[in-house]
């Protein structure tokens, strides 16, 4: 963009108005000179500079990607840049409310329109403030747990979102969320502060009352940052009307309903049943729904209302409703800001964000991307040079030549990955030698010969690039998967590498490139992976799963397989011997045409040479040539294992193995069969280097290899890596990226039938507007929204934020009692002997009941706090010591506690525990509960506490509500599907045994609900497929397109690309995406009922599993005694 100037003169003041972001704003009083006033002349000035034209006009550009917006019928209050600002409701300049490192959101005038409640981070945590409407302090009202989850980027959203006032304008309401899972719920916080109340709800989302405070509209659910459009599983919410007394489903939709806005007799909402979030109204009268508004382009996002008119945003715009006429008006905005999180800034970037790096052949330098910018470092003392200079590049990748002339590098300038080369003595721009890529490379090497550049990228292939005639050829490409861990012979006529066999094990491979034939150097029989060559070419070392080490499990007669892998090495020409066999000179006849082979061990003996061996500066610079000779015939016979530990990092000259353990890095010497510790960290080097990188002891530095030992070396400058970034330019790049990387690897190429480069001009349009990294994300997520699958993510990079302080918790409720101390209400329980469920109020000798009060923290008296949680900011794991006594009244007993910074996990095990007595008690003992949290590690550790304990019972109800997801459900599936075909007896006992253990008989009944996601899925899905037992509750998530890791964004930023899904084997069909799994009977607890501690699904479960048994057939008890007829024989006595 032009940068265009305009110069008023004012009484001898000049004025200069900077284009482009800049918005003028700030002119109110100024006085000049003469003592002449110029705030009239403000108009004039933003008249003047009312548009940037070709022609060199100038103007102040309208403020876009203005979010949340809420107005008290003058002015609307919105979230720019992360601070509050206001403007007139018809449009106009912008006036800034706050300025604060934290994003400021969710604002909400007062129903007088004087105050503004809104959400802030202005002491570290997320919490609800006010502050006038005019301007002025905040103050903060809400003192809660520190979430772990709690960032506008984060798919979960913020936590304590204000949704708005009580009518009558003494409270605010907000959501909270006490775990990490998708539930909240409703509390209301005086305007003077105090003790939240929670409003009596199990859960609750975007919520407005009605205009005389009976009745609260609200959703259940809150999903509205999460990056899934056109969503239709099972927590599309609706709209719920709460009166006190019970609950009223008011629409009823497969879309979303959402943002209820009560209006009079009127609930406008948003929803997206026309495939445009667009805004509706239901007639609380006639009980009739209409659409309102019919926007094709952007969705409406984030409504608001005062009760007389609806505000929102759209396409980073806002826009009003006037309920009495439906119709909406764009308001103009402008404003100024310093915009200071989008200012390029100069960057230290050494220490955080390293993507890559590569010693100099002679150690001496060291080639380091980080934050999207090759730098050429020293080795001790020395310049540093940025030699790219790019920040709309992310360059990466980088790597010396053998030769020490060039460092390539992958940057994606032109809007694909290319291959790049700088020429190190020459200096000067880097030149770029691949064109019209069409896909992203994941990596490249150098030849050892120098004339090469290697890549692999996302098609599968192996790209071998001459970067000097500026020319590729696809070596290779692989229909299975990716190829990750190719590389050269020493003499670079030969790769090796290795992919999947058609019975997916892998197999290692070496390619003749002047042949273009392949062949294998292992069988499939093993999985088998990360080959090298030795630099004396007679070897390639592998790892492969060979080794067979079942651990046998304490639980059930069964097996695992936790590590089977092993080093492997191959002699290449079929006359070299093994380096490990044993040497006698008096029995072994070496042959003439071996001597040559067998120098090297003899020479070995001989202590000088030894020591000379040792020498890693004489070592690497020895530039032997090396003709790598392969004999094919007989390849794969020519292996033997070596005498080392499973590892997947290693080198070897032929005599030694380096390697990398759990311990650092080992070296074995193959002619004593010995290993011993080399270094204490990674040692990681390029074959004929001088050099090698040392991380021991997590300082950098360049050291003399190969070596048995390595120590000391020179310490690598990461010190003055410093970089301008340039978020103008970085953030489309990594916008750009994001894009690629979902044409690229989104599991389906068709994107859904979506026209991904239109999508992609419909969010870009947005980039111009972007001011902080949170807005990135925003327009990131709205892109990567459009192909409406679950498991699309992106988490933010690098940006400001306040620092979290982490609240002690007391595992209580407590409340303010009128006596001004504060009563324990309830004491979570937790299990004392599991540290993850301690509960600080219960451990032995605390004697502390429920009842009791607390009157004073650390000696200070609670009397006069309106929160007790004020004093325990930052109390977290930190001793506190509590006064407590049995009456509200001053003093009491002085104990020692040390707070908790996570009730979530007591407040579960509670409601577990409960489930587990009920089931128990209703059923007489005969049904077991069995709750499974995830189907990650805790979820497979929960199934294994709760299942095996209760094969005894005649029915089981899984529970599978609010399971978050994982991967662990076919384990748990293998299991509930066992069928007993053998039984075992005791002599002395009358408990029998089955064949296969651990298996249950009888009758089973899941639970699900609209938090049953991903795994959660999936689980349910099998149980029905497998006819398992009987599914109730209501229909799950629907979310099972599978994602990995991150691509490597110059930011840090964390994108999930959904890679991989499910179909029925049975139909040939894809299951479960967007839709969820159908319970066989379907049941939605009623909030009232369930806020109160009942349990409907659960009850139905227990009668539905109670019935089942009535049909059960009990295992067979032990047979009658036998006799020698029963076994064929004459009877003896």
């Amino acid at each position: 963009m032009k940068r265009m100037f305009l110069t008023l003169l004012l009484g001898g003041m000049t004025l200069s108005a900077v284009g482009g972001p800049y918005l003028v704003a700030e002119l109110a009083e100024t006085t000049v000179a003469s003592g002449t006033k110029v705030t009239s002349m403000v108009a004039e000035l933003a008249e003047a500079t009312a548009k940037v034209t070709s022609t060199g006009s100038v103007t102040t550009d309208e403020a876009r990607l203005l979010r949340f917006p809420a107005t008290n019928g003058t002015e609307v209050v919105f979230s720019y840049a992360g601070d509050l600002f206001t403007a007139p409701l018809s449009g106009g300049e912008a006036r800034r409310l706050t300025s604060h490192i934290g994003y400021e959101m969710f604002a909400h005038y007062s129903p007088d329109g004087k105050t503004i409640a809104f959400t802030g981070e202005y002491d570290g945590n997320r919490e609800v403030y006010i502050i006038p409407a005019k301007g002025g302090e905040p103050v903060r009202l809400t003192y809660t747990a520190t979430n772990g989850r709690d960032d506008l980027g984060d798919r979960m959203g913020p936590n304590n979102i204000v949704m708005g006032w009580t009518p009558d304008g003494k409270n605010i309401i907000f959501r909270n969320r006490t775990g990490d899972g998708f539930s909240g719920k409703l509390w209301t916080v005086s305007v003077n502060g105090g003790m939240p109340q929670e409003i009596p709800l199990p859960e609750g989302g975007f919520c407005s009352y009605s205009p005389d405070g009976k009745k609260l509209a609200y959703n259940r659910v809150m999903r509205e940052f999460r990056t899934w459009k056109y969503y239709r599983g099972g927590m599309a919410d609706e709209i719920w009307v709460y009166d006190g007394r019970k609950v009223e489903k008011i629409t009823d939709n497969p879309a979303q309903d959402i943002f209820p806005m009560w209006v009079g007799d009127e609930i406008y909402f948003a929803s997206d049943r026309d495939m445009t979030m667009n805004l509706f109204v239901y007639n609380t009268k006639t009980k009739a729904t209409a659409k309102v508004t019919s926007f094709d382009d952007y969705d409406v996002k984030f409504p608001s209302t005062n009760g007389r008119l609806v505000v929102f945003e759209k396409g980073g715009y806002l826009y009003k409703l006037d309920p009495a006429t439906k119709a909406t008006e764009r308001i103009h905005i402008t404003l100024g800001s310093d915009l200071v999180y989008a200012r390029a800034e100069r960057m230290n970037v050494g220490k955080k964000g390293r993507s890559s790096f590569s010693l100099s052949p002679d150690g001496k330098r060291m080639a380091i991307t980080a934050r999207g910018e090759v730098f050429d470092v020293p080795v001790g003392k020395g310049i540093t040079r940025n030699i790219t200079k790019t920040p709309g590049s992310n360059e990466r990748s980088a790597d010396w030549s053998p030769d020490g002339k060039y460092i390539a590098f992958i940057g994606d300038g032109t809007g694909e990955t290319e291959v790049y080369l700088y020429d190190v003595a020459a200096g000067g721009e880097p030149v770029q030698v691949t064109k019209d890529n069409d896909t992203y490379i994941r990596d490249l090497q150098w030849s050892p010969d120098s004339k090469h550049i290697l890549y692999t990228d996302r098609k599968n292939r192996i790209v071998e690039v001459d970067p000097f005639a500026k020319t590729k050829r696809t070596v290779l490409q692989c229909p299975e998967q990716e190829i990750r861990d190719v590389e050269y012979s020493p003499d670079s006529k030969w790769l090796t590498y290795s992919r999947p066999a058609p019975n997916k094990m892998s197999v290692v491979y070496v390619y003749n490139l002047a042949s273009a034939k392949e062949y294998p150097v292992t069988e499939k029989w093993y999985d088998s992976s990360s080959p090298t060559f030795s630099t004396d070419g007679k070897y390639l070392i592998f790892t492969s799963d060979r080794d067979f080490r079942p651990i046998y499990s304490r639980i059930e007669w069964n097996f695992a397989y936790t590590d089977r892998s092993g080093v492997y090495m191959t002699m290449l020409a079929a006359g070299t011997p093994s380096p490990l066999l044993p040497t006698d000179s008096e029995s072994v006849n070496i042959s003439e045409d071996k001597k040559d082979e067998a120098a090297p061990a003899e020479a070995a003996k001989d202590k000088k040479a030894a020591k000379a061996s040792k020498d890693a500066g004489n070592a690497a610079s020895d530039k032997k040539t090396v003709d790598v000779k392969i004999d094919i015939n007989g390849l794969v016979d020519r292996t033997i294992k070596l005498p080392v530990g499973g590892s997947r990092s290693y080198f070897s000259d032929g005599k030694k193995l380096w390697y990398r353990d759990g311990r650092g890095t080992q070296v074995l010497d193959f002619e004593t069969g010995k290993s011993e510790q080399c270094s204490e960290g990674m040692v990681i080097y390029r074959p004929g280097d001088k050099k090698a990188l040392s991380t021991a002891k997590g300082k950098w530095t360049a050291v003399s290899f190969p070596s048995a030992k390595v120590g000391g070396g020179e310490a690598i400058d990461l010190d003055n890596m410093y970089t301008t970034v340039d978020y103008a330019q970085e953030w489309p790049q990594i916008f750009d990226e994001v894009w690629r990387a979902f044409r690229d690897g989104y599991y389906l190429e068709n994107m859904h039938g979506r026209d991904w480069k239109a999508v992609k001009e419909k969010y870009a349009a947005l980039l111009p507007y972007v001011k902080t990294r949170l807005d990135l994300n925003y327009v990131i997520g709205g892109m990567i929204g459009e192909v409406a699958s679950g498991h699309a993510y992106v988490n933010p990079g690098d940006y400001p934020k306040p620092e979290r302080i982490p609240m002690g918790l007391l595992g209580a409720k407590m409340s303010k009692d009128k006596s001004g101390y504060f009563k324990i209400n309830h004491i979570y329980s937790g299990a004392v002997y599991r540290n993850e469920l301690r509960s600080p109020l219960t451990e032995p000798g605390m004697n502390i009941s429920e009842g009791d009060f607390i009157t004073a923290i650390d000696g200070q008296s609670l009397k006069d706090v309106d929160n007790i949680y004020r004093l325990l900011v930052g109390k977290a794991d930190k001793l506190v010591e509590l006064t407590v006594s049995k009456s509200a009244a001053e003093g009491g007993r002085k104990v020692v506690v040390k707070p908790i910074s996570d009730e979530y996990p007591l407040e579960h095990y509670e409601w577990v525990m409960k489930n587990i007595r009920t089931v128990e008690e209703k059923s007489g003992g005969k049904v077991g509960y069995i709750y499974i949290p995830d189907m990650g590690p805790e979820g497979l550790n929960e199934f294994a506490r709760w299942y095996y304990p209760q094969l005894d019972k005649e029915a089981l109800i899984i529970d599978d509500r609010a399971n978050g997801g994982g991967n662990i459900s076919p384990m748990v599936i293998e299991r509930l599907l066992r069928k007993v075909y053998r039984m075992t007896m005791y002599r002395n006992s009358n408990q029998n045994g089955t064949i296969p253990e651990g298996t249950h008989t009888g009758p089973k009944v899941l639970l699900i609900n609209k938090y049953s996601a991903s795994d959660g899925d999936l689980f349910p899905w099998s149980f029905k497929a497998n006819n398992l037992g009987t599914v109730i509750g209501t229909r799950t998530w629907g979310g099972i397109v599978g994602i990995s890791g991150s691509l490597p964004y110059m930011d840090g930023t964390d994108v999930r690309v959904p890679f991989f899904t499910n179909y029925d084997a049975a139909t040939g069909q894809w299951i479960v995406e967007n839709h969820g799994v159908d319970p066989d009977i379907v049941l939605d607890n009623d909030p009232i009922k369930e806020y109160a501690g009942e349990d409907q699904q659960l009850d139905k479960a227990i009668e539905t599993a109670l019935q089942q048994i009535k049909d059960r057939k009990p295992l067979p008890e032990t047979p009658a005694p036998r006799t020698f007829k029963d076994l064929g024989l004459p009877q003896i006595k």
